[in-house]
């Protein structure tokens, strides 16, 4: 079984520059790939990024290309996000997910079998 914690959000005005964490334990194997996904209030879920921990190789959904770096601290069982930019359409509640590597796609991040209970990030602009 696999338990993640994100923290790490809050509210910033349009421009400014957030970090999120996601505390990661249980079985290493089920959690090679570890991505973030989000839900805008009153839409659906989508997306963010995703990095494959074999490897490092990261993907992103176009809205956040060169905003958001993914990155993780395999030792300390830690993966981040890091949003700088941020813009009123990123406000959502952030999620981090995991799962093994045969399921290691963008567009199945949101799909991940393993979740976190999320974080609110909100961007007034």
């Amino acid at each position: 079984q696999v338990q993640l914690q994100e923290s790490g959000g809050g509210s910033v005005q349009a421009g400014g520059s957030l970090k999120l964490s996601c505390a990661a334990s249980g079985a290493t194997s089920s959690r090679r790939c570890m991505g973030w996904f989000r839900q805008p209030p009153g839409k659906e879920r989508e997306y963010v990024a995703y990095i494959y921990l074999g490897n490092g190789y990261t993907s992103y959904v176009d809205s956040v290309k060169g905003r958001f770096t993914i990155s993780a601290d395999n030792a300390k069982n830690t993966l981040y996000l890091q949003m700088n930019n941020l813009k009123s359409g990123d406000t959502g509640m952030y999620y981090c997910a995991a799962a093994a590597s045969s399921s290691c796609r963008l567009d199945l991040v949101a799909q991940f079998p393993y979740r976190g209970q999320g974080t609110q990030v909100t961007v007034s602009s």
